[in-house]
């Protein structure tokens, strides 16, 4: 405890590492998404395929999955400060060079390096900001690193789109580079490293451990950004990657579990309350992501609106999660159990993904979704918090950064199954309801006719021959067919995911053990 303890800091100095670790964080998961609304733009520049230019995505992933999971090892070797300077450090200078490539292929080795450096950011600005706070103020900690977790990926599109409309693509990576600089400056002169155990030489280094955790995370997550792409498993590729992906997590497990210095400590799962937090961190993930995936999807294919209004459209939500972070911060430092938080958390996102499933429909409008977000800006204000001191309520010492590294990515790729899952759920499920729609479409039907034939009257009146105008009032309601579809296809998704969240319900109240008032306490070591 002293050790944790002398790295707590006061005043203003404070308020400086904050700031620094909330930036950083939040610089590297709005990447995560700003890059989305670009593509198009960069395809032309850049003369490449979409296939190609989705790689601009898969590449920042991929690396940001990779070196989750070894940054409690790597921050043991550098140090601390030194590692988290070199990652913004790195982070910066890819962002610059991604808006000067030239190429496609250029752009998608600067992305996976900027990647590389933005992995380590999320986990430890996370572990920095609660090791900077005295414990009985370490809940409001998590509650001001975890908004920007939550801001993040809401701020990505509105930005990128009005980067895009202003200026240009090169502009998405160079707002990075005034605050990263400002960012390395001011953690070389604030940040204060733990005192580690001495640093293993390379000879003790594992590094067949970390070529297992290269290959088995690597080829998981490009399965999981594209598998629908190919086709999933009727595609070689996938099938060889997904045996790859399997014997490399199982002989990287071995290899852990036998080898004298793991990079990663996987016997840190044994504290139950970890092993629920990472699995509730998944579900939390597959929640936030997932529909922060679906509803600009939603808004731009059916109401055509552009990136910037979409974003837009999950600001209020955004702000609800801050007004409820203080609010659970004090909540749980004043003894509230966090088992029924979450509980109530998951039943209000529940409520909020049953009101969105009754509300959508072609004509759905900004003021109809307003309250409905509302309402999921508290339930992951209620899940968000709790979540993270509950996973790392029970470590002390180095268990603490290991319990943060596997929350953060368990949730990643929470959300990256979330987005793949539900993307293959949309194109299979809308063919579906399409065949059960034109199913029951008769031409013959004379209620059809007549609407066909009223569309075609009308656009016959405007001076379309006749024969044409048949033609495409048929066209007009086959899209209309399919329109329909695609919402049903829609309003599926936000009832499974919130029946997932529901069922998750008794799983909490049962497993999660019951956190005694000695919470304040245990938030010493809550450093997720």
């Amino acid at each position: 405890m002293q050790q944790q303890n002398s790295l707590v800091e006061y005043g203003s100095r404070r308020v400086i590492i904050t700031i620094t670790a909330v930036f950083c964080a939040l610089l590297e998961i709005i990447d995560t998404t700003i890059v989305n609304v670009a593509l198009n733009n960069m395809r032309g520049s850049l003369g490449a395929t979409l296939n190609e230019v989705s790689w601009v995505i898969t590449a920042y992933s991929i690396a940001n999955v990779i070196v989750v999971p070894m940054t409690s090892w790597l921050s043991q070797q550098f140090g601390r400060r030194n590692y988290f300077a070199a990652s913004v450090i790195i982070f910066t200078v890819s962002s610059f060079l991604c808006g000067n490539s030239t190429g496609i292929g250029e752009l998608i080795l600067f992305r996976f390096i900027q990647g590389l450096g933005g992995g380590a950011l999320l986990v430890t600005s996370q572990t920095i900001i609660t090791e900077s706070y005295p414990p009985e103020k370490r809940a409001m900690a998590q509650a001001i690193y975890v908004l920007g977790v939550i801001v993040g990926p809401t701020l990505g599109p509105p930005l990128g789109g009005y980067i895009i409309d202003h200026y240009s693509w090169p502009y998405i990576f160079y707002i990075n580079i005034p605050v990263g600089i400002i960012a390395a400056l001011l953690t070389m002169q604030y940040v204060r490293s733990p005192k580690y155990a001495e640093k293993r030489p390379a000879s003790q280094v594992d590094w067949l451990g970390i070529f297992l955790l290269t290959v088995a995370v690597g080829s998981l997550q490009y399965i999981l950004e594209k598998g629908q792409e190919e086709d999933w498993f009727s595609s070689k590729l996938m099938v060889v990657l997904a045996v790859v992906a399997f014997l490399g997590a199982y002989c990287f497990i071995w290899r852990q579990l036998v080898y004298k210095y793991p990079i990663v400590e996987l016997r840190v799962l044994k504290n139950g309350n970890l092993r629920i937090g990472v699995i509730l961190s998944f579900v939390q993930g597959f929640g936030l992501f997932g529909s922060t995936f679906i509803i600009p999807l939603y808004t731009q294919t059916i109401l055509g609106w552009n990136a910037q209004q979409s974003g837009m459209l999950m600001v209020p939500s955004t702000l609800m999660v801050a007004f409820m972070m203080p609010i659970v911060g004090q909540m749980i430092q004043r003894g509230v159990s966090q088992k029924y938080l979450i509980a109530i958390g998951m039943a209000i996102f529940f409520i909020y993904s049953l009101f969105t499933y009754q509300i959508i429909t072609p004509q759905t409008g900004a003021e109809n979704f307003f309250w409905v977000l509302m309402i999921r800006g508290v339930g992951l204000g209620l899940l968000s918090v709790p979540i993270s001191v509950m996973s790392l309520s029970t470590l002390k010492g180095p268990e603490i950064a290991q319990g943060a590294a596997f929350s953060g990515m368990m949730r990643q790729l929470g959300g990256s199954f979330g987005v793949a899952l539900i993307s293959t759920y949309l194109s299979r499920d809308i063919i579906g309801h399409r065949y059960n729609l034109v199913s029951k479409l008769d031409v013959f039907n004379p209620a059809v006719q007549a609407r066909i034939n009223g569309i075609a009257a009308g656009m016959h009146a405007k001076g379309m021959p006749s024969n044409v105008a048949v033609k495409s009032a048929q066209q007009l309601m086959d899209g209309s067919v399919t329109i329909q579809a695609t919402i049903l296809s829609y309003m599926d998704i936000f009832l499974y995911v919130g029946c997932m969240f529901l069922v998750c319900i008794p799983f909490v109240l049962i497993f999660i053990k019951k956190s005694k008032a000695k919470a304040k306490g245990s938030l010493a070591d809550a450093a997720h």
